[in-house]
């Protein structure tokens, strides 16, 4: 494989090549029609070229660096029989170039690979990138989590995985999945139907969570036996939630007497993640303080409780995700 070169940044040009003993994974290194590695030369300004089991780099000393940090890390992830899309490619190239990765992910032997993973009955879950490794971390040593920052960066997803991976070890008892029933910005009016086909609209975003993590047949199961709950937040009213994990997503959309209720639910033997965008809030007209940002302001810094925040540059979906949040954050009208 030889491609047109590619400008290499400024700085000290360097030449290296890498030898990987395993051929056989090298079709899913490069991706088909080699679209890994030209996303890392479009990436980094490297040139790539690849003969058998040889890769060659080429390019500023630096970026050539980190090419070889990042093949190297999804060399090891395919061995470990994970999957490797162009997503993953540009979070293991925002990973490689944070400077204190190491100290972060990689595993306390120190081979390659990240030292927090989370299995689930469909999948393995890593961090993409170091906010999630951190965040990861935060949901194994703290009781209650607040997880704050913009769509597409994992927030949920990773706490509804880590509570399946708790469920299915036998850590906690329940899994209680809730959101406030609010409109984003729409009046759907009237919905026909009992209580749960009138709430299940507004909630599906946890179900396709949960059903990435575990067998649909498992998932119905647990929902019929009340293992896993998923519910508007005025359920939770009146009650404790003991031997649970509990999950509030899209909490910016909580009133401050809403998320006081919610969180004063807290049991025994339980952990409790309030995921959340602060810029982002589709509360009714007429309220203008959001319960999540009002629970941070106090809570900030109380024994027990992690405050995880994530930019734009944790965001895993389509990179232009990440340029739209971007836009808009930035937009003065």
């Amino acid at each position: 494989m030889s491609r047109k070169p590619v400008p290499a940044q400024l700085g000290e040009r360097s030449r290296t090549e890498l030898t990987f003993d395993r051929p056989q994974l090298l079709a899913q290194l490069f991706g088909q029609y080699d679209q890994h590695l030209v996303a890392l030369e479009s990436r980094l300004g490297v040139y790539i070229t690849a003969r058998g089991n040889r890769v060659g780099l080429e390019g500023s000393a630096e970026q050539v660096a980190t090419a070889r940090e990042v093949l190297n890390d999804l060399y090891h992830r395919i061995a470990r029989g994970e999957d490797v899309d162009t997503g993953l490619v540009d979070a293991s190239i925002a990973m490689t170039s944070e400077p204190h990765l190491d100290g972060i992910i990689r595993a306390d032997g120190g081979g390659p690979g990240p030292s927090v993973i989370i299995r689930t009955r469909k999948k393995t879950i890593v961090p993409r990138t170091p906010a999630q490794a951190h965040y990861m971390r935060q949901l194994t040593t703290n009781e209650m989590i607040f997880a704050l920052g913009p769509a597409g960066t994992g927030k949920t997803y990773v706490a509804v995985a880590q509570a399946v991976a708790q469920l299915i070890t036998g850590s906690v008892q329940r899994l209680i999945l809730s959101r406030p029933a609010v409109e984003a910005g729409e009046r759907l009016g009237f919905l026909p139907g009992d209580m749960k086909e009138k709430v299940d609209p507004y909630l599906r975003p946890l179900y396709d969570a949960l059903y990435d993590c575990l067998p649909a047949e498992q998932v119905e199961r647990r929902i019929s036996s009340g293992e896993i709950e998923i519910a508007p937040i005025a359920f939770m009213r009146g009650r404790t939630l003991a031997d649970a994990f509990v999950i509030l997503d899209e909490a910016q959309n909580t009133t401050p007497a809403q998320m006081k209720m919610f969180l004063t639910r807290f049991g025994q033997n339980s952990r409790m993640v309030i995921c959340g965008d602060p810029n982002q809030t589709d509360l009714p007209g007429g309220v203008t303080a959001s319960g999540l940002a009002d629970a941070t302001r106090r809570l900030e810094g109380v024994e027990g409780i992690a405050m995880c925040r994530f930019s734009t540059a944790d965001v895993v979906r389509h990179p232009i995700v990440g340029r739209i949040v971007e836009a808009y954050e930035g937009a003065n009208d």
